[in-house]
């Protein structure tokens, strides 16, 4: 069988995210269904996660959360994933944003504060808007379009479109990117919900991922104060917090591993007429040699999957001094874990059979929704030209490219 839990947690924190992921994922399962039909947002998911805690998982004790770091964030969003895919991959962006300002502490302070505290007394949730439909993915680089101009009194104008809004409709925060008008300069502000000038178009209707409520916000003569402009590119933090990305292919992981349970257990209890003359009238699809060597591949695929997944955020959170070194195998884990995720989807139908197709099973849902990992940053191609382009370098230069200890030079 896969390694379990068992193995993968390691301090209390962990356990305290893994728990309450998995009392959630067990109801979530129940009504996933529903949300994803309709295409409506799951209020009702937030305010449980809200009750629970969960929405503090890696705001810090200080504030008053668990101060979880990226490990302890990864093993609780696969275990939430496998309950409904949309629910965790949208709560996600809001474990990231907090969790990368917990770490870099790059925001004004009482700013910081302020959000940290609203997260844990009341489930405020905050999440980024980067994505424009004239640019792409951020991952590509480029300045946004999305403009702010800075007015004699030091406030701030904003103007643009964003789209891929994900948690649109409950978010109280959307820390928005923007060039800075009349520079080559981009930032980042802080524009709260009821801002005059802000606006919500519902465009969210998709194949998968139906329920993240991902729809396009539009700012239109938006005024800010002059602390609207949280972080500037100038003024951001040198530290490398790339590693907080793994929340996503931790969701992709979790769909999978829940196609696989749920493959698995359909197997074993499903009873199959054998021909006459057999020495058994039935025999459990479990126990068919095709349907084995299914399973066997799907858990072949799943074990290397999580253990670079787990290794890596283990690894980003113990060993501060080799982040930097860490950058492109935690791109890497992304497209890697999402093509893991697809063919164990797959496989898992393959064991169904023609049954997977119903609407009344959920490997329809599961095999839409994963395939929305193919379109999250990082995008598979950026990720392979970096890739490329490192082992040309270390080739050039000589040198290993990993120190033998942290905290040496190569």
């Amino acid at each position: 069988m896969s390694l379990g839990p068992w193995y993968y947690g390691q301090t209390e924190i962990d356990w305290w995210g893994y728990e309450r992921a998995d009392d959630l994922a067990g109801r979530f399962a129940k009504t996933a269904v529903e949300y994803d039909r309709t295409g409506t947002f799951p209020f009702a998911h937030f305010e449980a996660m809200q009750e629970l805690g969960y929405l503090g998982l890696t705001v810090p004790q200080t504030a008053g959360g668990q101060g979880a770091g990226v490990h302890a964030m990864v093993f609780a969003q696969e275990r939430l994933a496998q309950g409904d895919g949309a629910t965790a991959l949208a709560v996600g962006w809001h474990l990231y944003v907090i969790g990368k300002q917990a770490e870099t502490l790059t925001w004004p302070e009482a700013t910081r504060a302020r959000i940290f505290g609203e997260a844990v007394s009341d489930g405020a949730l905050i999440n980024a808007a980067a994505s424009e439909p004239a640019t792409g993915s951020p991952s590509r680089g480029g300045l946004p379009t999305t403009q702010a101009r800075r007015l004699p009194d030091g406030s701030w104008v904003l103007n643009g479109h964003k789209n891929f809004t994900t948690l649109a409709p409950i978010l109280r925060y959307f820390l928005v990117s923007a060039t800075l008008a009349g520079t080559e300069e981009a930032g980042w502000f802080l524009v709260p919900r009821e801002s005059a000038g802000l606006r919500i178009e519902e465009t969210w209707n998709t194949l998968g991922m139906r329920a993240t409520g991902s729809h396009d916000l539009w700012l239109d003569e938006v005024h800010l104060p002059a602390d609207g402009l949280v972080e500037s590119s100038k003024a951001r933090s040198s530290a490398r917090t790339e590693g907080w990305n793994l929340h996503v292919p931790a969701v992709y992981l979790g769909i999978a591993q829940a196609a696989r349970d749920f493959a698995v257990r359909y197997a074993v209890e499903r009873e199959t007429i054998n021909p006459p003359g057999s020495p058994t009238p039935t025999t459990s699809l479990a126990d068919r040699a095709h349907v084995q060597r299914l399973i066997g591949e799907m858990e072949m695929a799943l074990l290397p999957a999580r253990t670079l997944l787990m290794d890596l955020a283990l690894k980003w959170d113990a060993a501060p001094d080799w982040r930097p070194h860490l950058v492109n195998p935690v791109a890497a884990c992304k497209p890697f874990v999402v093509e893991t995720a697809l063919g164990v989807v797959d496989r898992a139908m393959r064991v169904v059979g023609g049954a997977s197709l119903s609407k009344e099973m959920p490997l329809e849902r599961y095999y839409r929704d994963v395939r929305a990992g193919l379109h999250n940053p990082p995008m598979e191609d950026v990720v392979i030209a970096n890739l490329a382009r490192a082992a040309i370098a270390v080739s050039r230069s000589g040198r290993d490219e990993l120190p033998k200890e942290p905290g040496t030079t190569p």
